[in-house]
């Protein structure tokens, strides 16, 4: 009885040294270390100057070892896990795509985040519910957000340059001095959007719809605007010089032009026919 009790003691030691890593080692070490010392110790009485030497030459290689293997392979594992972590975010991005719901929304945009701050920026986020969330500041540069749903949205000082927003859906969002220069927005919808003091220098706006949106301040300068609708857009102190595509018949259904930047051909048409739009 005694002895089995004994084995009981022992087992049950045992097994709460194994699952404890660090007890684990410590005892590993321990062991290691008595049966090393107890092995060498004739070395030390008849020999030591020797031994001694050849233990420093020993320890010189461990040095090395751990300066390049060490560092290296330490600095291959967290490469390796942000890589890992990286394309983590972004399979959640595809398994939310195309969720409706106000929880796919928010997982997204909560990878977003934490792709930027891993410096990913070009994202694909076509047909992503990105309903009511907040992405202000978030930078989308070269992103793909084609026929993503974005209304309703928080997006100031967002920065989607040269990225695609063809039919994305911006409807009642607040993209206030978000940079959207050279980006391709065909046929988006903004209406009832903020884009005060927004950046759309140069990008493709063809048949967007800007119904009622706030543009003040805007900088729309050599923007492609064929087709788009300003009807009961505020565009006070926009930017529209050298606009491609540009007409008064779309002009006209604005609801202000007042201190608006024209091209002298196309200013001129406006004061002929529509002088109450640059009117204060």
């Amino acid at each position: 009885m005694k002895k089995s009790s004994a084995f009981q003691k022992i087992a049950k030691w045992y097994a709460g040294v194994i699952e404890q890593p660090v007890l684990t080692s410590f005892v590993v070490l321990v062991i290691i270390t008595v049966l090393v010392l107890g092995l060498s110790l004739p070395y030390y009485l008849h020999d030591f100057y020797n031994f001694y030497g050849q233990v420093l030459a020993e320890a010189h290689g461990m040095i090395f070892d751990i300066a390049v293997i060490g560092i290296l392979i330490l600095w291959l594992n967290k490469s390796g896990e942000k890589r890992q972590r990286i394309k983590t975010y972004k399979d959640e991005i595809d398994d939310f795509r195309l969720w409706k719901s106000e929880e796919a929304a928010f997982r997204t945009v909560g990878n977003i985040k934490r792709l930027n701050m891993h410096k990913i920026y070009d994202l694909n986020l076509v047909n992503c519910y990105l309903t009511r969330t907040n992405l202000n500041y978030a930078i989308l540069v070269e992103a793909n957000l084609n026929s993503a749903d974005i209304n309703s949205s928080q997006l100031i000082e967002s920065d989607f340059r040269y990225s695609r927003l063809n039919q994305t859906n911006f409807s009642n969002a607040t993209l206030n001095q978000a940079n959207l220069s050279f980006s391709y927005a065909n046929g988006a919808n903004f209406t009832d959007s903020f884009l005060i003091k927004a950046q759309m220098e140069k990008a493709y706006f063809i048949k967007a719809d800007f119904t009622r949106a706030f543009l003040m301040e805007a900088n729309m300068r050599g923007a492609y605007l064929t087709g788009a609708d300003f009807t009961g857009a505020n565009l006070y102190k926009a930017d529209l010089r050298n606009a491609v595509g540009l007409t008064l018949e779309q002009l006209e259904k604005a609801r202000t032009l007042y201190l608006a930047q024209l091209d002298p051909e196309l200013l001129e048409e406006v004061m002929q026919k529509k002088p109450q739009l640059v009117s204060k």
